[in-house]
């Protein structure tokens, strides 16, 4: 008898599930025994279905602007279709803008704004009631050891993600009593499409060594299987660096960000 795999497994979301972190974290998902529904904006999210069914994982797509209103309540509305229980969900759909804060441009970082911070909230809104009202699930939010440092240079974009950290942990203390887990993954530089697409080739950061976006995942979910508040993931420079932000003033953290996202200090 061929058991329906729906009955078995577990149903896990991932937004930005097409490259880098968040198509990293939906492999270890289908990996570890989870049916997938995933997001991304372009077609490829057809192509990334194919290698997460290949690891074993029943497969939903949406393909859809997270930046958009409309465009969240797309896979909320699948979710919904399916008839079935998330069980865990990785909000991780995320874009950077780097440079001069007075020469970026406006749309662009409202358009980050509106992908890191308003979806995230938009999409908590709707899945975190549902898990509440069973009193079971599991939250990952992808912030970045840059919600540790004001992010000069990439102004906006740290603040979204220290709103995404501050977010998250917000959200564990309020459901620490509901059976609900929130964790929030913290990586640094990953060899991922973020800083071409930030426009970041000639930083330091951009041009430097980068931890691998399969290590930050496996760490990432290993650390929201285990109800982790959080996870500083990567490489032991990247957890030393994000310990020492802790600790050290914001004027300091700023310097140090500079010296990375500072336009043209690759050459320097």
């Amino acid at each position: 008898m061929v058991m329906d795999n729906s009955l078995t497994r577990p149903l896990a979301v991932v937004t930005g599930a097409s490259s880098g972190i968040g198509y990293e974290l939906a492999k270890q998902f289908a990996r570890n025994g989870f049916d997938l529904l995933v997001t991304s904006t372009g077609s490829t999210i057809n192509d990334a279905a194919q290698t997460f069914k290949g690891l074993g994982a029943q497969v939903e797509t949406v393909q859809a602007d997270l930046a958009t209103y409309d465009g969240v309540e797309a896979p909320y509305s699948k979710i919904k279709e399916t008839n079935r229980s998330v069980e865990a969900i990785a909000i991780n759909a995320g874009v950077g803008v780097g440079g001069e804060f007075t020469k970026t441009d406006l749309q662009e970082e409202l358009n980050l704004i509106n992908l890191n911070v308003v979806s995230s909230v938009h999409l908590a809104k709707r899945v975190v009631k549902d898990m509440v009202d069973r009193r079971n699930g599991k939250i990952l939010f992808t912030s970045s050891i840059a919600a540790l440092q004001p992010g000069s240079f990439e102004a906006v974009y740290a603040a979204s993600k220290a709103f995404l950290h501050s977010f998250s942990e917000s959200l564990r203390n309020e459901l620490k009593d509901t059976g609900v887990t929130v964790t929030a993954l913290m990586p640094g530089p990953t060899d991922t499409n973020f800083f071409h697409r930030a426009g970041m080739d000639d930083t330091k950061a951009g041009a430097g060594h980068k931890d691998d976006p399969a290590e930050v995942a496996k760490q990432g979910f290993e650390a929201l299987m285990a109800g982790k508040d959080d996870i500083i993931a990567g490489s032991l420079k990247t957890k030393i660096l994000g310990t020492a932000s802790k600790v050290l003033p914001d004027t300091v953290n700023a310097e140090l960000h500079r010296q990375l996202t500072e336009p043209g200090s690759a050459n320097k």
